[in-house]
């Protein structure tokens, strides 16, 4: 066909311009949908597993969330995370399952069915136990399908027909199994201790169960007498009375011998103790005042007093020195140092109680424990020991129960407040006999009651008070009701953590230490967070108080105290076989079934009077925590241990807890071999999320608006492993980066409709596609290191730069033209198209895990008959591909390039030229490692100019530079000749050939090898 006025030809027609359907705009919020619904139709999660069918299992366990609503931006980062592992393993040549589950017992769920009983008038206690089992049941039920959508929506792939749930019958049957696993090991025991109770929800609650919100709490510092004092020679106050007596009678007294020492004695026994404590509540309690051996006490004199009530000139009070002073000012009194304390005279001393004369019910000695706990850190340097409300005043007074009852002091642990929050008998004075009835330290909706008060007042009664105040602190509350919670003596069930020979390892706690140091933690601080926890834990309290959930299924002999099942029992397998049998035909309801103590326990106890079904249920954490049990151990397509548990780092004292304590208690080892966990999402300003700041984001919202790919990028573009932020700004900069990385594949689709299959070999491939080929091979590195890493971040960092940098910005802009213009039988444009292919496939395929949607619209619109690029692995690379000297040459090729580019941009934006194309520029360099880098290449093709000239000679002023690339320099020039009307390029050889005028030779020899192939 020849150029002519009459004949012109359509040059853009000759070339080879991107070809695709794949739409610029993703348009998400539709697409995903479609995308979900053909993966439904096809089954995709059942090919998935029929594909992995035999190869190494790859198990990441799930962690249960609450069935109890929608979900938020928390869960959203936690199951994408969860996704893009498994899908990473199972596209890795492993069998990688995902099984969801869901958390359906506890109080998160009976307290909502409890808010719709009372928003009817209903009193849940006049409801059968088991007709309010199943609307709690019912609740859980709808709350799972809920979720499970909006897990689907979020682009989970995993075996949501078939969950586990703590609530099916299986589950509750080996939960029960697992707990009477550790009753017939002896681990379980009856014990009363101070755990946290939540007067509002009636209940005991778990570490995991209790947030830190700011409180305000009355403060008081108090006085404890001292009543007596044992020196070393076994005088009594009443004898260094009499020294004292004598001394004042003595004329000339020199301050020497006996009498000198009785002094000093003498100025102890006038004096008293003082302790701070911001739960005055707790003083009715009080059975002993804890000192520390490491810090130093003094006793001082108040000389003068500012108001006439409280503490008065003359009186002696021992604090730590360290403190006094401040202690002072607060109660503004004016004091004077009268000598040292030291602790071995602490020790001696016994003090009465400060309620001494009130109630009549205090009129024991208070004895003076060393403590490892006290500190002078703040308060007073004492510590005011209450053993029935505190963890620290429980150990050390029972660490010294026997001393105590050898010295003739009551050791009991009195039960001074009810589940109500009322005082008892156990505190005279303010208990049902008192005036005024019970004192209450907090009400059923979670409020203050009147203890605070009339302790107090009761304390200024006795002139025990030296000062008080109100401060503002951290105080535990229940998660739940967002209401204080109060540290009570109560009987519960626990589970022994240092009870020698019932684990493989020793100690159960012993057992869990040594499988932290088993396992491997992501991030690697998680394993110091977590074994701290485990090395300073108490026992297991695993009672509640509660109707929903799985029992303690225990009996307890009132008379002797005796557990079944139990160590001691002989029918103990044969008991739990009918519990385990039981539930797994009629659930955990069965324990709450007319007639069900006698339907367990008839033919294995004579006397079933004497024995009690225990009602308490069992903590929720126990249910998680046994997970393992009835999942990873009973399905035949996962495997036990895991591989990986993941969940956020609030967990180390949850369901990793947990779940190592109970695996550790009944398997020897933790029930995983990884542990990864991830920080909390921000706000964008880096503030908590809250309804009342209105700063919440929902993934339903993100996900509606832009697409869960949008969310899901963000969620591998960030830091998991540290706190992340999320917000407008935030998501705009990942659909910003998610629309170059479309439009990169969008041109890989368009380039790869012309690719016909040919192959160049490796050896003959130029330099630029082997450069390629080898970033291909280095990112195959990245990807899979950090895909087994877990660090997302760095993979999707570096697939963004690499696209957005090293293809768009610079392989595939230099390669435009020949990809464009050359010929059919070009072997630059072949070995271009080629090695577009390999991109694409590694690019998709690597990406696929993270950006699912998006990665199987661009797959089938590459290859239509596939049925997903999910059912893909991983496209390995050769080592061939591995050339380093290469890349460092091309390294500073691109360094010459970029100041080229850099003096062309200023010709663009001074519109001097209107592209790079029209440009002929002067280079100049005087770097030999440069000048050596660039011999034999085409830098016009390299740089995108139509002519190019290398200098080795002195440099022009006006030369453009770039402070980082020394040794070259670039004057810019437009190109002379004329424009083609096919390529752009401007030559001094556009019309050689007559037949094609307005072209150049080029492009005129590829006009005729297309005229030869009926192309033209």
């Amino acid at each position: 066909m020849t150029d002519s006025a009459d004949n012109k030809i359509d040059y853009s027609k000759t070339l080879n311009l991107p070809q695709t359907d794949y739409p610029m705009r993703a348009g998400l919020p539709k697409k995903e949908p479609e995308i979900i619904e053909r993966w439904n139709e096809m089954n995709l999660y059942k090919r998935l597993r029929e594909d992995a069918k035999g190869r190494e299992k790859f198990v990441l366990h799930d962690g249960p969330p609450y069935a109890n609503g929608n979900l938020h931006i928390g869960h959203a980062l936690n199951k994408t995370l969860k996704d893009i592992i498994t899908r990473s393993f199972q596209m890795r040549g492993y069998d990688s399952n995902y099984v969801p589950g869901w958390d359906c017992h506890g109080l998160p769920i009976e307290w909502k069915i409890e808010e719709q009983y009372r928003g009817k008038g209903k009193n849940k206690d006049e409801v059968p136990i088991n007709e309010f089992r199943k609307e709690c049941r019912d609740f859980a039920t709808h709350w799972v399908g809920v979720q499970s959508e909006e897990f689907l929506r979020l682009g989970i792939t995993g075996d949501f027909e078939n969950p586990y749930l703590t609530m099916n019958f299986d589950s509750e049957a080996i939960i029960a199994n697992e707990l009477m696993k550790f009753a017939k090991s002896g681990q379980l025991y009856r014990g009363s201790k101070p755990i946290m109770w939540s007067v509002v929800e009636q209940t005991a609650l778990a570490e995991a169960e209790i947030e830190y919100e700011m409180y305000e709490s009355d403060a008081i510092w108090v006085k404890f007498p001292i009543a007596s004092q044992k020196d070393n020679s076994g005088a009594e106050k009443e004898e260094l009375v009499r020294l004292s007596k004598a001394i004042e009678d003595t004329d000339g007294w020199t301050g020497d011998g006996e009498l000198s020492d009785a002094k000093e004695k003498y100025l102890l026994t006038d004096a008293s103790v003082v302790i701070w404590t911001t739960t005055p509540w707790t003083i009715p309690a009080n059975r002993a005042v804890s000192y520390s051996s490491r810090i130093n006490y003094a006793l001082f004199e108040v000389t003068a007093a500012e108001h006439d009530f409280g503490p008065q000139a003359g009186d002696k009070l021992i604090f730590a020195e360290k403190l006094a002073t401040e202690c002072f000012e607060k109660a503004k009194l004016e004091f004077k140092k009268l000598r040292d304390v030291s602790a071995d005279e602490l020790g001696s001393l016994t003090l009465s109680h400060p309620l001494r004369g009130h109630g009549g019910g205090y009129e024991f000695d208070v004895p003076m424990l060393d403590g490892d706990h006290v500190t002078d850190d703040a308060g007073t340097g004492f510590v005011h020991t209450a053993p029935s409300h505190g963890r620290d005043d429980f150990e050390i007074w029972v660490s010294m129960r026997n001393e105590l009852e050898a010295r003739g002091i009551d050791a009991s642990i009195p039960f001074t407040v009810d589940d109500q929050g009322f005082y008892t008998d156990d505190a005279p004075g303010f208990g049902p006999e008192s005036d005024g009835g019970a004192a209450q330290v907090i009400d059923h909706k979670g409020k203050k009651g009147d203890a605070n008060k009339r302790v107090i007042a009761a304390l200024i009664e006795r002139d025990n008070l030296f000062s008080r105040g109100r401060i503002k602190h951290e105080y535990p509350h229940s998660w739940r009701s967002k209401k204080p919670i109060i540290f009570r003596n109560t009987p519960q069930w626990f589970v022994y953590m240092d009870k020698d020979g019932v684990c493989e390892k020793g100690t159960l706690r012993d057992t869990a230490l040594a499988a932290i140091e088993e396992t491997r933690f992501v991030p690697a601080v998680g394993k110091n967070r977590l074994r701290g926890m485990i090395a300073g834990r108490p026992d297991w309290v695993l009672s509640r108080q509660r109707a929903w959930g799985v029992p303690i299924t225990v009996f307890r002999n009132e008379e002797t105290g005796q557990v079944i099942p139990g160590p001691d029992f002989e029918k103990s397998d044969e008991l739990s076989k009918r519990i385990v049998d039981a539930f797994k035909a009629d659930g955990a309801d069965a324990w709450y079934s007319e007639g069900a103590k006698e339907r367990f326990l008839d033919g294995l106890v004579e006397d079933q009077q004497n024995w009690q079904k225990v009602d308490d249920i069992l903590d929720v954490w126990f249910d998680s925590g046994s997970t393992h049990a009835f999942c990873l151990e009973q399905r035949e397509d996962l495997k036990w241990p895991a591989d990986v548990y993941l969940e956020g780092s609030d967990q180390h004292r949850g369901w990793f807890h947990s779940s190592l304590l109970e695996s550790s208690g009944t398997r020897g080892r933790a029930p995983y071999n990884a542990v990864i966990t991830h920080g909390f999402t921000m706000a964008e300003d880096g503030r908590k999320m809250s309804k009342s700041l209105g700063n919440q984001m929902f993934p339903q919202d993100i996900i509606k608006k832009s697409g869960a790919d949008i969310l899901r990028l963000w969620v591998a573009s960030t830091d998991y492993q540290e706190d992340q932020r999320i917000g407008e700004e935030i998501l705009k900069t990942n659909i910003d980066s998610y629309r170059k990385l479309r439009n990169t594949l969008r041109w890989m689709l368009g380039t790869l409709a012309h690719d016909e299959g040919e192959k160049i070999a490796f050896a003959d491939m130029p330099e630029l596609e082997r450069l390629m080929l080898h970033r291909i091979w280095e990112l195959d590195k990245l990807v899979n290191s950090n895909y087994n890493n877990f660090d997302f971040k760095r993979i999707t960092r570096g697939l963004l730069d690499f696209m957005v940098l090293e293809l768009s910005a610079f392989y595939f802009d230099v390669r435009k033209d020949a990809l464009y213009c050359d010929g059919p039988s070009s072997v630059r444009r072949k070995a271009a198209l080629q090695v577009v292919g390999i991109l694409f496939d590694r690019l998709v395929t690597w990406m696929a895990p993270i950006l699912p949607f998006t990665m199987e619209e661009t797959w089938l619109s590459r290859y239509p008959d596939a049925q997903s690029v999910h059912l893909e692995q991983f496209r390995g690379c050769s080592d061939e591909w591995r050339d380093d000297a290469l890349a460092a040459k091309w390294k500073k090729v691109r360094q010459v390039r970029r100041v080229v580019t850099g003096a062309l941009e200023i010709e663009r934006r001074e519109k001097r030229i209107g592209s790079s194309l029209e440009a002929a520029p002067v280079v100049y360099i005087n770097n030999q490692e440069l000048s050596a880098a660039i011999k034999g290449l085409d830098m016009e093709e390299i740089c995108i100019t139509s002519d190019i000239m290398i200098s080795a000679g002195a440099v022009p002023d006006d030369a453009f530079t770039l402070d980082d690339v020394a040794g070259v320099a670039v004057v810019s020039q437009k190109a002379k000749g004329d424009k083609c009307a096919r390529s752009w390029r401007v030559t001094n050889d556009v019309g050689t050939d007559p037949e094609f005028p307005e072209v150049s030779a080029r492009d005129a020899k590829v006009l005729q090898e297309l005229k030869q192939l009926g192309k033209l």
